[in-house]
């Protein structure tokens, strides 16, 4: 039986309308899409380089604790 493990993924979207999706537990683990289901094939490919990096996830040097919204005054 295969294994599976869940990655926090990120979602944001830039001014043209394109998805940025980024996984924070890899530095540098970043894709995009023209949507979103686009973009999330396109992370899960990118997580996927990233591991073939580190073959242990468990030796990830960061660890994903979660989102949080913060709002300033401008």
């Amino acid at each position: 039986m295969p294994r599976s493990k869940h990655f926090p993924v990120v979602i944001e979207q830039d001014k043209d309308g394109v998805y940025i999706v980024s996984c924070p537990l890899f530095q540098g683990c970043h894709s995009y899409g023209y949507t979103v289901e686009e973009a999330m094939e396109n992370i899960r490919e990118a997580i996927q380089a990233c591991m073939d990096e580190m073959p242990d996830i468990s030796e990830a040097s960061t660890k994903f604790i979660g989102l949080r919204d913060l709002e300033l005054s401008l």
